[in-house]
C-alpha cells in the first residue's frame, strides 16, 4: 500500500467509527429527548399515551382546582384547545392562571396530561419560546414585539 491508500483507509476507518459512536449517543438518548406540544398538537395530532413530552401554554382562567394533598388540577390552554393537566407536588410561587407555563411528562390512556414538573414564568417579560410562538399563530400574543 502506498502512503496515500494508507492515510485514505484510516480516514474511511476513522469516519465509520465516528458514524457508529453517533448511532449509539442518538439510540441511547433517544428515550431522553422530550418535544414541546401545544395544546393543539396534542388534540390535532393525538399524541400516543405514555410518550414523554413538553405541553406548554398559558394556565386557563378558572380552571385550578387544588386538593389537601398537593394534588392540582388545571388546564393549560393556546385559546384554541385545552389540555387537562394533573400534578401532584408543590407548584412554583409564580403559577396562577392567565401565565404562561411548561408542563413535563406523558399523556395517559384517558387523554389528561399527567405533570411530573411544571415552570412558571419568572417575570412579566419572559415566555418560553415554543409557547410564544404558539400564541404567535393563534393570533393572541400580547408580549413585546421584536
Amino acid at each position: 500500500m502506498t502512503r496515500k491508500q494508507r492515510r485514505l483507509t484510516l480516514i474511511g476507518i476513522a469516519g465509520v467509527v465516528l458514524a457508529g459512536a453517533l448511532g449509539l449517543i442518538l439510540f441511547a438518548l433517544n428515550d431522553q429527548i422530550v418535544f414541546f406540544q401545544s395544546p393543539t398538537d396534542i388534540v390535532e395530532k393525538g399524541v400516543p399515551p405514555g410518550q414523554r413530552i413538553r405541553l406548554g401554554g398559558l394556565v386557563e382562567d378558572g380552571s385550578v382546582e387544588r386538593s389537601g394533598d398537593a394534588n392540582v388540577r388545571f388546564k393549560v390552554t393556546d385559546t384554541a384547545n385545552a389540555v387537562t393537566v394533573t400534578y401532584t407536588g408543590i407548584l412554583p410561587d409564580l403559577f396562577r392562571e392567565g401565565q404562561g407555563v411548561v408542563t413535563e411528562g406523558t399523556v395517559g390512556p384517558d387523554g389528561v396530561f399527567v405533570a411530573d414538573s411544571v415552570l412558571a414564568k419568572h417575570d412579566e417579560n419572559y415566555m418560553p419560546k415554543e409557547v410564544a410562538e404558539a400564541l404567535k399563530k393563534q393570533g393572541v400574543w400580547q408580549g413585546a414585539q421584536n
